[in-house]
């Protein structure tokens, strides 16, 4: 069988959840995918792809997260090793599939922090990731009741799993955002609508 391609994801995607949020999400962490595996010299859609997925089952099944995801995605024929990458970013949380790879790795780090760099966009005068430093992001990280979901330990964990600083994972996170800022809301043409 041939590989899964973009729009079957999404088609796959859609199939599951219908939440503008959501989708979002799943949005932003492709992009932050994509620009990781270009910058570790990977496979962008590979890596995009799997981002877009890896919450396919959080919608209809939040009480068997990762675990549905498995399930759905082999039964639609999809590669193992993609499934476990899957699998492995609710490790410690649901699963004890711990992310190996670095794509897992990535994947493990930056899925919580897109939900932290969107939460602290949102509160800006421009409401966008495009003019964002790592700074906003890291004073709004010491308020522990700001984006009060967002697990930060997770974060940590996964930036020394990839051997990074918390500030250049926030800064790359940041700029994966900024290549698909309009598709999730935060480009600097949503902060003009705003005005």
């Amino acid at each position: 069988m041939s590989l899964p391609t973009r729009t079957d994801a999404l088609e796959l995607f859609k199939t599951y959840n219908t939440s503008e949020s959501l989708t979002r999400h799943a949005l932003s962490v492709e992009g932050v995918m994509r620009h990781f595996a270009e910058k570790f010299g990977e496979d962008p859609d590979e890596w995009g792809i799997i981002g877009l997925v890896h919450d396919i089952d959080y919608e209809m099944y939040p009480d068997k997260h990762c675990k549905k995801a498995e399930e759905i995605l082999s039964g639609a024929g999809w590669p193992q090793a993609w499934v476990r990458a899957v699998v492995s970013h609710g490790w410690g949380i649901v699963t004890d599939v711990k992310p190996e790879t670095k794509l897992e790795q990535t994947l493990y780090a930056i899925d919580e922090l897109t939900g932290l760099v969107a939460s602290t966009a949102l509160v800006r005068p421009s409401r966008s990731v495009m003019d964002m430093k790592a700074k906003s992001v890291k004073k709004k990280w010491k308020d522990k009741s700001f984006a009060a979901g967002v697990d930060r330990s997770i974060i940590e964990k996964g930036a020394e799993m990839l051997g990074m600083e918390i500030s250049e994972l926030i800064t790359e996170t940041i700029l994966g955002m900024r290549k698909v800022a309009d598709d999730i809301g935060l480009g600097m043409a949503e902060a003009d609508k705003a005005i």
